[in-house]
């Protein structure tokens, strides 16, 4: 007798096969994310596994209400479209911090679904549902905090005796509801309830005392939990795709928590419970000497017969906009012989990166930016280092000062450079709140003013001895 026919491919192994193409995109994607050469590339292939994971979801045994499923995709894709589109890169962080709470806020509402309607997974599966609501529903209004203080809609942190025990009871309170959710899943509604709404008062509680110069690491915290959420919803929805999604994000948010907190020489618990951040608490020794200010046109007759410089961005030049400007000025030094190396903290700016993109924005080839260990050895051979709009991260007291909060920071040896110019637009302190004692010593010297205006300044004044 001939062979049967192989049978044809079921939807449940479609699904299957699909997710296992998700997860190469999204691995391929996040390898390629690590290098700012490919990251593009990176963020296409991690896209192309989203789009499969959501094209594929339309297949589901039992799925309905495809209008409204394709209403609220066309929607959500034409707002971030244009969002994207419009948030300038000084605001960047503000839109992932937004962008991370819907994340969680998600992970939450699929979490009280799943709850009011008494759960489909037994014991293990509403456990699971109710863990990502917790987490969920914390990241959501703790995102929400964050993107307030970033963005300036809330101006100082908020802070009373006793905060600490109060945000412990509403995590206590919050587990209890959990588990009165899981021993009553017939009648839980106002266990659920309960749950959902001390998770977000604990997100607040957690956010609200935080100074806005730690949001970067706290934004990176609240990313890694949103996909610790997704990953335990997708256990007890049996979805694969958020269970590899999830375990993708968590896992790449907890190493880049733990990083950006090693960048700064402390630790998770200091970055969330101290009161380090918000300038008017910080502390630190008094700064001797006065700021000596500098001219356009002598800073670039400094540079221009100048044999080595090193350029340390900041948040100053990302909010004047003037990488373009700081690039071409860097253009017309090289053609003169000069070199050029441009150096990156790794929490330089309000997010991981943000220098990075800024100057792969402008041009800037990247073997010409080297990191804080690559290129710390350089500053002593460096005839100018011109630090434009850095502060905290170039501040040598985090050698020196015990008493400083920044004290043994890994910072940049700026201030081991022959000559320091610093492109600043006052004399105000970083965002820690401390002064900078790089600003005062004898081989510093200010150049006040917008950098990007200041750029086309020294531009002029290099172009000038042509």
């Amino acid at each position: 007798m001939p062979a049967a026919p192989a049978a044809p491919w079921s939807a449940g192994s479609l699904i299957q096969a699909s997710y296992f193409v998700t997860a190469v995109l999204f691995i391929t994607g996040l390898k390629r994310m690590s290098s700012p050469v490919s990251a593009r590339s990176g963020i296409v292939w991690a896209g192309a596994g989203m789009l499969v994971a959501t094209l594929v979801t339309f297949a589901y045994p039992g799925m309905s209400n495809y209008p409204l499923i394709s209403a609220a995709i066309v929607l959500g894709a034409a707002l971030a479209w244009w969002s994207g589109k419009q948030v300038a890169m000084t605001n960047m962080p503000q839109m992932i911090a937004l962008y991370n709470g819907m994340g969680g806020g998600a992970a939450a509402s699929i979490a009280a679904v799943e709850l009011y309607r008494g759960g489909s997974g037994g014991a293990v599966g509403t456990t699971l549902a109710v863990a990502g609501g917790l987490i969920g529903a914390v990241s959501f209004s703790g995102s929400a905090i964050a993107f307030g203080k970033l963005q300036g809609l809330i101006k100082r942190s908020i802070r009373f005796r006793g905060q600490q025990i109060v945000s412990l009871l509403l995590l206590a309170a919050a587990v209890v509801h959990g588990v009165l959710a899981i021993a009553h899943p017939g009648d839980s509604s106002v266990y659920v309830t309960g749950l959902l709404i001390f998770a977000l008062l604990l997100g607040l509680a957690m956010t609200l005392p935080i100074g806005g110069a730690d949001m970067p690491v706290v934004i990176s915290l609240y990313n890694a939990l949103t996909g610790l959420a997704v990953g335990f919803e997708g256990f007890a929805l049996h979805n694969a795709a958020m269970i590899i999604a999830g375990t993708v994000v968590g896992s790449a948010g907890t190493l880049l928590t733990q990083l950006m907190a090693k960048a700064m020489n402390r630790s998770l618990g200091n970055v969330l419970f101290s009161g380090f951040g918000e300038g008017s608490a910080a502390g630190g020794g008094e700064v001797s000497g006065s700021l000596k200010p500098i001219e356009a046109s002598d800073v670039g007759v400094m540079l221009a017969f100048a044999q080595k410089v090193i350029v340390v961005p900041g948040y100053g030049m990302a909010v004047a906009q003037a990488q373009h400007k700081i690039w071409e000025l860097c253009q017309l030094l090289i053609d003169r012989g000069v070199t050029v190396r441009f150096a990156i903290h790794p929490v330089a700016g309000r997010m991981p990166g943000h220098m990075n993109v800024l100057l792969a924005e402008a041009g800037v080839p990247y073997d010409l930016i080297g990191d804080l260990e690559e290129i710390n050895g350089e500053f002593e051979t460096a005839d100018v280092a011109l630090v434009i709009g850095a502060n905290d991260v170039v501040n040598p007291v985090a050698r020196t000062d015990k008493s400083s909060p920044i004290y043994g920071m890994p910072i940049l040896n700026a201030d081991r450079a022959q000559n320091v110019i610093v492109i600043k637009r006052g004399q105000g302190a970083g965002f820690s709140g401390i002064e900078n004692a790089l600003f005062y010593l004898d081989n510093t010297r200010m150049l006040y003013g917008d950098a990007q205006k200041v750029g086309s300044a020294l531009i002029a004044a290099v172009k000038a001895l042509s």
